[in-house]
């Protein structure tokens, strides 16, 4: 028979917002345990986990939990807004409160759970000079000196933001990695094609820093909500639908508030062999 009992090694959930798909560990009350190696490892769709981004809860003597990014290719990500989302949710949850506040790279952020179940984030307010992005040097932020006329936008991690008559028609495996790595983003950079479909709906697909093509993305939703509305394309609350689904963006005086589903699928164990191999 199948033993039962809770083994040892590593404690993890599965989450995906929208398809957006995330390992999180837990690690309040002892120290941060990933590493470089660890996270390409449970990266790895074949021979680990697999995931867009892995998101560690830590404890913090400022919100009620911190939260760090990485990529599946090993390097951190400064922000990741679904992530974001489904963690909160859990939070919500373990500390019994309809809202909770968080720190990340990005600073002091907060989330809520609506009464329809959907979880909002303040992302925060986006960055739109050049420096903050950041770019390699000062341009014009709302018209960058690139083919196709993008729109750069920060929003804790950089965004180039295309807008297309059809943004299914986009080869967005063959053009979004060249993009990424484009000399203007020292830091490189997620990439965004978004056509206009209604006065104030996208349809979005995107490349993401680190990760390649995924299914959704926060933080690249709110950037395009960003750009869309400096450049006069929507007001300032608009619906992204994405691969995976749809979110709500609302771009307020306080910051920029995503709004969508969350999905805790499973959690599991990482057994000491595993995490032995990958110190």
């Amino acid at each position: 028979m199948m033993d039962m009992r809770a083994p040892s090694g590593l404690r993890f959930m599965k989450m995906h917002g929208l398809g957006n798909d995330f390992v999180v560990i837990d690690s309040r009350g002892g120290g941060a345990v990933t590493t470089p190696a660890l996270a390409r490892a449970l990266g790895d769709r074949n021979r680990g986990v697999g995931f867009d981004q892995l998101a560690e809860i830590r404890d913090s003597d400022k919100a009620d939990f911190a939260l760090d990014f990485w990529n599946s290719d090993g390097s951190r990500a400064g922000a990741c807004g679904n992530a974001t989302r489904c963690v909160s949710d859990y939070m919500m949850t373990v500390l019994g409160r309809g809202a909770v506040s968080l720190v990340t790279a990005r600073g002091a952020l907060a989330a809520l759970r609506r009464d329809d179940g959907l979880v909002s984030v303040n992302m925060g307010q986006p960055q739109t000079d050049w420096a903050d992005v950041p770019l390699a040097r000062a341009v014009d932020t709302l018209h960058l000196p690139l083919p196709g006329d993008p729109v750069a936008v920060g929003m804790g991690n950089p965004h180039c933001v295309f807008f297309v008559p059809d943004a299914e028609a986009v080869d967005l495996a063959g053009v979004g990695r060249g993009h990424e790595v484009d000399p203007l983003f020292p830091q490189a950079t997620n990439v965004e094609f978004a056509s206009l479909t209604a006065p104030d709906r996208l349809r979005l697909r995107v490349w993401e820093r680190g990760a390649g093509i995924t299914l959704a993305c926060g933080s690249g939703a709110c950037a395009v909500a960003v750009a869309a509305h400096q450049r006069g394309l929507t007001g300032r609350r608009v619906v992204l639908d994405m691969d995976g689904g749809a979110l709500e963006i609302d771009w307020r005086d306080d910051g920029v508030w995503m709004t969508g589903p969350v999905a805790h699928v499973f959690d599991g164990w990482l057994t000491p062999a595993f995490l032995a191999a990958y110190p």
